[in-house]
């Protein structure tokens, strides 16, 4: 796969080997791919020792070259995070925070970093050991090191981590005490969606209080049980959660207000063919078009009130409707709009909920305040995009989606589309649609 000859292989060669991996003898015994299982599980580890490697080498680039450019250091940071999150198509949250364990396993866990770059231990365990020991001083963090990598070879996740924290409140107790109190402040409550049109809510919460309400969830579940209830525990647990949160007599009388995207037909024609096309809901993801229908109308049971925000669509393209105003700002409609239009942030693999409205092109630079030329990001992605060498366009083609072109300060380039609204792919093409295009782009140039 490359030149054993060589003192180096450059980056060319390393994608000379990528391709050769897809080229395996497929005509093998069992034995050979058990081998070759193994083989690449340990290629997979080796090259994210070299990954971690260049990255710290990256970084450190990036921030004598900036520094010297008088660039502030917070800007360094958001600026380099976001290029490595771009190149290895993650968040610049989780580019942030691998870049700093980087840090710590190159530099710091000399023995760890061995094991993994030679393939004894995977990079979420090796990963693991700079998590845990991240608080921690150089001093025990290579006591942490020395007496844990040799083992790492035979601990799964859960006990590597396990492991880890242990030794570090050995080693630093009054520093462990002062980091689980630190962590009160994280505190928070979040919603992912689930499968099956069900959602996660989750509290992270101080694990006295954590362990009191579960606590009372399960008395009053148990009790409700006892007094003949049918529902099943975790579903007597879920509905007085929603109750006691919502303050309704019960879970199903809970008020809805949502930014529900449905194709007219969805909503109007549930016995047709076009009436299951999924809707969106904002803030969740794609829904069926039955549950679409109970929120937007509601059901058979229950009598929560519905508020809903009709988002109407162009009669040709199926595209969100633009809106545009002559103010620097952007008026609450059209954050709405932007936020509905692109459910996330619209940096590539951020998708971290949305807390700005951005210009495309900058206002100060003539950017027009329409949504055409606007964007929905998060606040950490605003930010990065306002550091040197960082540059995004709107893209224009009649007919086409609303995407977004960004490059970086090492010329890397990087394409974002807004998702397609429910039912796009069943509307024909038209040559009004174009016309519309054309005149909105027009009419954006001169704004």
């Amino acid at each position: 796969m490359f030149d054993d000859g060589a003192a180096y292989f450059d980056t060319a060669a390393l994608a000379r080997g990528v391709r050769a991996l897809g080229l395996l003898d497929p005509d093998v015994d069992d034995g050979e791919r058990i081998d070759r299982i193994r083989l690449l599980e340990e290629l997979k580890a080796a090259a994210a020792a070299a990954q971690a490697r260049e990255t710290v080498l990256f970084a450190a680039a990036q921030r004598a070259a900036q520094s010297a450019a008088g660039v502030f250091e917070d800007k360094i940071g958001r600026s380099t995070a976001g290029q490595i999150g771009l190149a290895r198509r993650i968040s610049p949250f989780h580019a942030r925070r691998y870049a700093g364990w980087a840090h710590i396993l190159t530099t710091e866990l000399p023995q760890t970093f061995t094991a993994l770059a030679a393939g004894r231990v995977s990079e979420w365990r090796a990963m693991l050991v700079a998590r845990e020991t991240a608080w921690l001083s150089r001093e025990h963090r290579a006591i942490v090191d020395q007496q844990l990598a040799p083992h790492l070879q035979t601990l799964g996740d859960r006990r590597t981590e396990t492991e880890a924290r242990k030794l570090a409140y050995r080693l630093d107790p009054e520093g462990a005490v002062a980091k689980v109190r630190g962590a009160d402040s994280d505190r928070r409550v979040t919603v992912r969606p689930a499968p099956e049109s069900m959602a996660r809510l989750t509290a992270l919460l101080p694990v006295a209080q954590g362990v009191a309400a579960y606590a009372a969830l399960i008395r009053d579940a148990d009790s409700r049980i006892s007094q003949g209830d049918q529902r099943g525990r975790g579903q007597l647990m879920a509905d007085t959660l929603v109750e006691r949160v919502t303050g309704q007599t019960e879970a199903i009388d809970v008020p809805v207000e949502i930014n529900l995207i449905m194709a007219a037909d969805t909503l109007l024609q549930p016995d047709g063919a076009e009436g299951t096309e999924p809707a969106h809901l904002d803030g969740y993801g794609p829904l069926p078009a039955a549950l679409a229908r109970d929120l937007a109308l509601g059901p058979a049971s229950g009598s929560a009130p519905r508020w809903i925000r009709r988002l109407f669509t162009h009669p040709d393209s199926g595209q969100l409707i633009a809106m545009e105003t002559r103010r620097r700002d952007f008026t609450p409609a059209q954050r709405r709009f932007l936020r509905v239009r692109d459910h996330f942030c619209r940096t590539p693999y951020c998708e971290a909920p949305i807390r700005h409205a951005d210009h495309v092109r900058p206002a100060a630079a003539g950017g027009p305040t329409t949504v055409r030329n606007g964007r929905g990001t998060c606040e950490a992605c605003n930010y990065t995009k306002q550091t040197p060498g960082w540059h995004s366009r709107a893209l224009f083609a009649p007919g086409a989606h609303h995407d977004v072109e960004i490059s970086t300060p090492t010329g890397h380039r990087y394409r974002s589309r807004a998702p397609d609204p429910p039912g796009v792919h069943l509307r024909p093409a038209s040559p009004v649609h174009a016309q519309v295009e054309r005149h909105i782009a027009r009419r954006d140039s001169a704004a």
